[in-house]
C-alpha cells in the first residue's frame, strides 16, 4: 500500500482567495468588536443589527436573519436585547398579523450614530493603510467577488 498524504488539505488551501477574505473579515470584525465594546460596551452584532434596520426600516426578523446569514432565533434574541434597552421597537406589519417589523427608536439611532463613528475610525485605519487607489480597487474587486459568488 502506498504512502498517503497525512495532511487534511493541500498546501494550496492556505493560499486560497477565500481563506484570505475570511482572515481579513475576522481581523476587521475583531477590531470593530474591540472598539465598540471598549467605548460603548456594545457587541458588533448589535451594531450590525442596528445598521441593518437603519438601512431598511420595517424589515421582519426572518428576512433580516436571511440577509445576515443568521438563524431567526439569533435575530429574535438580539432584537429582544435591543428592545429591552429601548433601542428598537417591534411594530405590527400592516397586512400580516403574525409578522412584526423592526424599527429603531431615538435611543437606537443615537447609539448607532455613536457606534458608527467608531466603525468609521476602523474604516479610516484600513483605507489609510491601503491608500486611495488600492481602496478603490479593493472595493471594486469585492463587488466583483460578491456578484460572481451570487451567480447561479
Amino acid at each position: 500500500m502506498g504512502q498517503q498524504n497525512e495532511e487534511p488539505v493541500s498546501a494550496a488551501a492556505l493560499e486560497r482567495v477565500t481563506w484570505a477574505l475570511r482572515r481579513a473579515e475576522l481581523a476587521v470584525q475583531t477590531l470593530k468588536e474591540q472598539r465598540l465594546r471598549s467605548s460603548l460596551g456594545m457587541p458588533v452584532a448589535h451594531y450590525t443589527l442596528l445598521i441593518s434596520i437603519h438601512a431598511e426600516p420595517g424589515l421582519a426578523g426572518a428576512e433580516l436573519a436571511r440577509r445576515l446569514n443568521l438563524t431567526p432565533q439569533a435575530v429574535a434574541s438580539l432584537a429582544d436585547r435591543l428592545e429591552s434597552r429601548g433601542q428598537l421597537e417591534r411594530r405590527p406589519h400592516p397586512r400580516h398579523r403574525h409578522v412584526q417589523e423592526l424599527h429603531l427608536t431615538d435611543a437606537g439611532r443615537e447609539l448607532l450614530r455613536q457606534a458608527d463613528i467608531l466603525v468609521e475610525e476602523v474604516e479610516q485605519k484600513i483605507t489609510t493603510g491601503l491608500g486611495h487607489t488600492n481602496t478603490v480597487r479593493l472595493r471594486a474587486l469585492l463587488e466583483k467577488v460578491a456578484a460572481t459568488a451570487q451567480e447561479t
